[in-house]
């Protein structure tokens, strides 16, 4: 499956917040009556790992095939097979640069770093799958069109993003300077998920 391009509104109604997708709210009472409508349904335990898997990739834009090499991955490290597709999620680039407040969403975070905005350790990067390590340094590109273009959506992320991680440092105020200090624990992961979940998911085809 290709990534996801529709309304976003949509997925939330249907799989509740997603902070890495979009920042807007729902309407409480169309939320409410979608709730009384799923209330009467038998839920399988099929469609709750789904849901799970779902909620991972819509949240950090991954396609079908992405989710599952993540899994993979996974099975093959040290630690917690949950855990671990998180933290790797965690450490990409477009996904950084969101939670630092660079962009209000990770898609918005993932352009800028397909539009070759962003630099890693003072070398732009353009691949939104790149694996940062702890003592990168993510900075913008001392170009006039990679800070004053973005110069407003960037003071806007700031008032409006995700609470910060325990991992990741912002400094300077003409550039900003974002630091990887170290890989991120669970507890600081902003998304609502039983990563245990997708694993079972792709159990099926890992």
């Amino acid at each position: 499956m290709s990534r996801y391009r529709g309304p976003r509104l949509k997925i939330i109604r249907r799989l509740k917040d997603l902070p890495g997708l979009t920042n807007k709210t729902l309407n409480p009472r169309k939320t409410r009556i979608a709730i009384d409508q799923s209330a009467s349904k038998k839920i399988s335990q099929f469609c709750v790992r789904l849901e799970a898997k779902q909620r991972l990739r819509f949240n950090y834009g991954l396609t079908e095939r992405q989710s599952l090499r993540y899994v993979r991955i996974a099975r093959k490290a040290e630690g917690s097979t949950g855990q671990v597709p998180l933290q790797l999620l965690e450490m990409r680039p477009d996904n950084i640069v969101f939670q630092l407040g660079m962009a209000s969403t990770i898609p918005a975070a993932r352009q800028l770093v397909n539009h070759r905005h962003i630099a890693v350790n003072d070398r732009m990067v353009d691949i939104p799958s790149y694996r940062c390590k702890p003592g990168d340094v993510i900075t913008l590109r001392n170009r006039p069109n990679s800070y004053n273009g973005l110069k407003k959506q960037i003071e806007f992320s700031r008032e409006d993003k995700v609470p910060d991680h325990s991992n990741l440092s912002l400094s300077g105020d003409n550039i900003p300077k974002g630091l990887v200090n170290g890989i991120v624990s669970r507890e600081s992961i902003g998304l609502d998920i039983n990563e245990l979940l997708v694993v079972e998911y792709h159990s099926r085809k890992a």
